[in-house]
């Protein structure tokens, strides 16, 4: 049996077209606005500048990065959006305008971290190990006087062992603490041709032994050369000044 012919009511069904979803224009728009791999330069509303590579709209990988206000100027490494890694900051010179660097360095979530240079408007230079922005761990300081300390620093000041040494070649070395001497330590008149071995607390000695050294080599000797000491035991009365100090300390 044929099954039957559609009828013509059947042909003449209305077809229902509905409209295709069309997308926003912003959505568009906002996939091109996406910074993501090597971009050109990047302006932001405050007139900072950046060019560089890009991970999510974050700054990350190389870049370098120019602030409108102070002119400053960061190249090398970030991460997600914070310098990270190695990289250089460099400072306008205010008279010259000439870009001079102000640390050179590693970095670690926008400070500074690591190994690094950093150089100071009036001369003075550091050296050596930072963390969260601060001096700390080994370094070498460079002052304006011409005075260098290299030592231990914990949070941006001389502490642990250090050696100081000064413009006229005189130096100390021996222990610090909140950038003062602190502790068992030596200083070295070489000019004078001397030497004091003693006890420090807050940069004042307290106790301690003055002997000759070095006399005949000194530019500018004592009059007079110091006696001998009359102490029968020199050393332990050191030691015993040593354990009273030590147990000030920790009242």
């Amino acid at each position: 049996m044929q099954p039957a012919a559609p009828s013509a009511a059947t042909n003449n069904m209305p077809i229902v077209k509905y409209p295709r979803a069309t997308e926003p224009l912003w959505h568009e728009w906002d996939r091109k606005a996406q910074k993501c791999g090597l971009r050109h330069t990047a302006y932001a509303v405050n007139g900072d500048q950046y060019t560089g590579e890009w991970l999510d709209n974050l700054k990350h990988g190389k870049g370098t990065q120019v602030w409108k206000r102070t002119g400053a100027i960061y190249s090398g490494d970030w991460k997600f959006g914070k310098r990270d890694g190695y990289g250089s900051y460099s400072i306008p010179d205010p008279v010259t305008k000439e870009y001079k660097k102000a640390y050179t360095g590693w970095w670690k979530n926008d400070k500074k971290c690591g190994y690094g240079a950093t150089f100071y408007p009036d001369g003075e230079r550091y050296e050596g190990e930072w963390s969260s922005g601060l001096r700390s761990g080994w370094g070498r300081m460079y002052y304006r006087d011409g005075s260098i300390y290299e030592g231990q620093w914990l949070e941006d000041r001389p502490s642990g062992q250090g050696m100081l040494r000064l413009p006229n070649e005189n130096r100390y070395e021996g222990g610090w603490k909140d950038g003062k001497k602190h502790g068992p330590g030596k200083f070295f008149y070489l000019d004078k041709g001397q030497l004091f071995e003693g006890i420090w607390a807050a940069d004042i000695p307290k106790c301690g032994i003055l002997i000759d050294f070095g006399r005949d080599e000194a530019p500018a000797p004592t009059q007079y050369p110091i006696p001998k000491i009359e102490l029968a035991d020199p050393d332990g009365v050191l030691a015993e000044a040593w354990v009273m100090f030590d147990d000030s300390q920790n009242e």
